[in-house]
């Protein structure tokens, strides 16, 4: 199936007379949000889709979700379908909690009967007691989150659906959710899950979606796809250049190396230190400015996200500066991926989430799924056996002693 959007398009007399006042009116250019995007999700699958932004995935879901037709060709579900694509959606902001509970829950196709009975078990979940009562106007993003999912989730459907949303979630929430999709895999029941959180979705799905500019790049197991997935916009190597940033700085470079100093053409090995080094430029002095590293492995797992506030250094003059990170070899062996960013706690500078792609040698056969080789100390106890209980024995007078 395809989805194309025209842009520039009059779509109805007021805007046809406004481009005529104007007398400007761009020509139409057209868009294919998903081009020849085919695949079938089995039942009782978990499919994670990975992608980047603009790369049609929220497109997807809502062709699924009947939301919205396809150009051309078809999408077919089979059974009750629920979805998560927007925080709040169905829900009347003028209504309280538990009055949207129960509009949600017919929206998505369960009747009055069957939302009283699970009704407890949906506040539960959601954890928004206090303010059932309260328009859901006045809730918080991560509250309009809980209670949406909560409905949901407890709708029982065949197929969920679940977008990006999940981030808006406190962490606690969040184990709760991947805790329900997988008993949902488990009950039989097909989950999609669209996530930036390679870790939750390489957890949940065994099978992964790639999209790229609208087209299906790669359909397999989830390890292998997001593994290219994260190494797909950078070249193996040890450094390389960054574009973009802002008027106020920007990050120019990034480096991996050994920490010895014998360069960066040399291999990484597991057993040995290496530092990133990130070249930034600043133009303009800005307080809390801060330079961040991301280091991201082959499975998805965030493994190391450390900034210079960390270490107390706070301060960038106007100028070219080298931001050194010694990482200490507890990584496993395998392919990193190494993220960037440059900014304050209220603005974004400069971030580039895959910098550049690097692989640290080294022999980990017996545990290759593993994250960090801590090498801790460990020993092995034997405790002293106990005593043997010693037997009574009857005296001459008859009486034990």
């Amino acid at each position: 199936m395809s989805k194309r959007y025209v842009l520039g398009e009059q779509r109805n007399l007021r805007e046809t007379l406004a481009a005529v006042v104007r007398q400007k009116r761009d020509e139409a250019q057209e868009l294919w949000s998903l081009r020849d995007v085919s695949f079938t999700v089995g039942d009782g699958e978990a499919v994670g889709i990975v992608g980047r932004n603009g790369a049609g995935k929220s497109t997807l879901l809502k062709i699924l979700m009947r939301i919205t037709t396809p150009t051309s060709g078809e999408a077919r579900t089979r059974g009750r379908v629920a979805a998560l694509l927007e925080v709040g959606t169905g829900f009347h902001p003028e209504l309280t909690g538990r009055e949207n509970v129960f509009l949600n829950a017919a929206v998505l196709g369960m009747s009055r009967a069957d939302t009283t009975r699970r009704f407890d078990a949906i506040v539960d979940f959601a954890g928004v007691e206090r303010f059932l009562d309260t328009p859901v106007k006045r809730y918080s993003s991560g509250m309009y989150l809980r209670l949406a999912f909560a409905v949901a989730a407890h709708l029982e459907p065949d197929v969920l659906v679940v977008d990006e949303v999940l981030a808006v979630g406190d962490v606690e929430f969040q184990r709760k959710c991947m805790n329900r999709m997988s008993a949902a895999e488990a009950e039989g029941r097909t989950v999609l899950f669209v996530s930036h959180d390679l870790a939750a979705l390489s957890r949940l799905c065994n099978r992964a979606l790639w999209l790229e500019a609208g087209r299906v790049r790669e359909d397999g197991p989830t390890a292998s796809v997001v593994r290219n997935y994260l190494t797909s916009s950078v070249e193996g190597g040890l450094a390389t250049t960054v574009e973009g940033g802002s008027a106020a700085g920007r990050i120019l470079g990034v480096r991996v190396e050994p920490v010895d100093g014998s360069g960066s053409a040399r291999m990484l090995l597991r057993d040995e230190p290496f530092r990133i080094a990130v070249h930034v430029e600043v133009v303009e002095e800005l307080r809390g400015l801060d330079c961040s590293v991301i280091l991201t492995n082959q499975n998805g797992v965030r493994v190391i996200d450390e900034s210079l506030n960390d270490h107390r250094i706070t301060r960038f003059a106007v100028g070219r500066h080298e931001v050194l990170f010694e990482v200490p070899p507890v990584l496993a062996p395998g392919e990193y991926t190494v993220g960037v960013w440059l900014g304050t706690a209220h603005e974004d500078l400069h971030y580039e989430p895959s910098a550049l792609s690097f692989i640290l040698h080294g022999h980990d056969a017996a545990q290759r799924d593993r994250a960090v080789v801590l090498d801790l100390k460990a020993q092995l106890r034997t405790p002293a056996p106990a005593p043997a209980p010693q037997h009574e024995a009857a005296g001459a007078d008859g009486r034990y002693v």
